[in-house]
C-alpha cells in the first residue's frame, strides 16, 4: 500500500470514528441537576395522579441513549406529559445527556 493511500485510510477511519462519538454526559454534575427528578422519580412505589393514575418509571438503571431520547421527545413535544414537557423544556443539551448519565450510572434495586 503507497503511504498517500495509507494515510487517506487513516484518515477516512479517523473521521468515521469521531462522526460515531457522542459527547457524553457527567453522571456527577447530572446527579447535582437531578432535584426536579427526585420528586417522582426518586419515590419507590410513588404514583401519580394527573393526568392519570399510574406509577412512575424508576430511572436508575436505564441505557442513558434511552433517557437522553426520552428527554429530547418530551422537549419537542413528540412525548405528552404536562410535568414532564414543563421539566424537559427547561433542561440544556448538557443537562439531559448529564441527567441520562447520572440515572444510567445508578441503580439502587427493584422497585418496592
Amino acid at each position: 500500500m503507497k503511504a498517500t493511500h495509507f494515510t487517506a485510510v487513516v484518515a477516512a477511519l479517523a473521521c468515521a470514528a469521531s462522526l460515531s462519538v457522542q459527547a457524553a454526559g457527567d453522571p456527577v454534575a447530572g446527579r447535582n441537576k437531578n432535584s426536579m427528578c427526585a420528586g417522582c422519580h426518586g419515590l419507590p412505589g410513588w404514583r401519580t395522579a394527573y393526568p392519570a393514575t399510574y406509577k412512575v418509571p424508576k430511572l436508575g438503571g436505564q441505557h442513558a441513549e434511552y433517557l437522553l431520547a426520552a428527554l429530547k421527545q418530551y422537549k419537542t413535544g413528540e412525548r405528552n406529559h404536562p410535568s414532564m414537557v414543563g421539566i424537559a423544556t427547561s433542561l440544556s443539551d448538557q443537562d439531559m445527556e448529564d441527567l441520562a448519565a447520572y440515572y444510567a450510572s445508578s441503580y439502587s434495586g427493584p422497585s418496592k
